[in-house]
């Protein structure tokens, strides 16, 4: 797998409504009732294809969100059309996308490569595979665990932080929260892409735009 396909995705037509997170392509859909967010639920389920995709179908007090996988590497071709296929039975049920409100967390656990011990993360959280270096809720509900392998010269400086993934035009306006909010920057070097924020007691957070609104090539996986 490589970064071809989330690239593929955002620049395709017809998918303004999606972000594209850590974990994938998702949109947010406001409905007016948990009911009418259901009834939406119950016609994307008959769209061709998403049956079996591995898709995410959250509903909550008058909101639908749709995960189409549950990894950025796995977005292929075949999703951009399923994502064509959701906006337009959402726009047919009256429902409006709302990307300010998608968002991802990831907690990234650094270590040595003699020391990453993601098998100790799925056991003790009941989490499951989705990569080689990750740990996932098979529910969909919890935050994503990755192992952030260091290289031997990296001093360890903190052993984990929580990733923010967010839509590409949401990012600053997060950052300034966050600042006014008594945060600081301790990295900024890959701005507008992501920033490494600290809070007082050292405690560290990165905003990123990535992937959606790219702006370096990652490594291939």
């Amino acid at each position: 797998m490589s970064e071809h396909g989330w690239r593929e995705f955002l620049g395709a037509d017809g998918v303004d409504d999606w972000v594209v997170l850590h974990g994938g392509a998702t949109a947010a859909f406001r409905a007016g009732s948990v009911g009418e967010a259901a009834r939406l639920a119950a016609a994307l389920a008959e769209v061709p294809g998403l049956e079996g995709s591995g898709a995410l179908l959250t509903i909550s007090d008058g909101r639908l969100t749709v995960r189409l996988s549950r990894d950025l590497w796995a977005l292929e071709p075949p999703h951009v059309e399923l994502a064509r296929a959701v906006s337009a039975l959402a726009r047919e049920h009256g429902a409006v996308a709302d990307r300010a409100s998608v968002q991802e967390v990831q907690l990234a656990i650094s270590a040595k490569p003699n020391a990453v011990d993601v098998d100790f993360w799925r056991a003790v959280l009941g989490y499951v595979p989705m990569a080689d270096d990750n740990a996932v809720d098979p529910l969909g509900h919890g935050s994503t665990i990755w192992m952030q392998e260091l290289g031997v010269a990296k001093p360890l400086l903190h052993a984990m932080h929580v990733d923010v993934s967010v839509a590409r035009e949401q990012a600053e306006a997060r950052l300034g929260a966050a600042l006014a909010a008594g945060g600081r920057i301790v990295d900024q070097s890959d701005d507008p892409g992501h920033w490494t924020l600290a809070d007082r007691a050292g405690n560290r957070v990165c905003i990123t735009a990535w992937p959606d609104g790219w702006t370096r090539v990652p490594r291939d996986r």
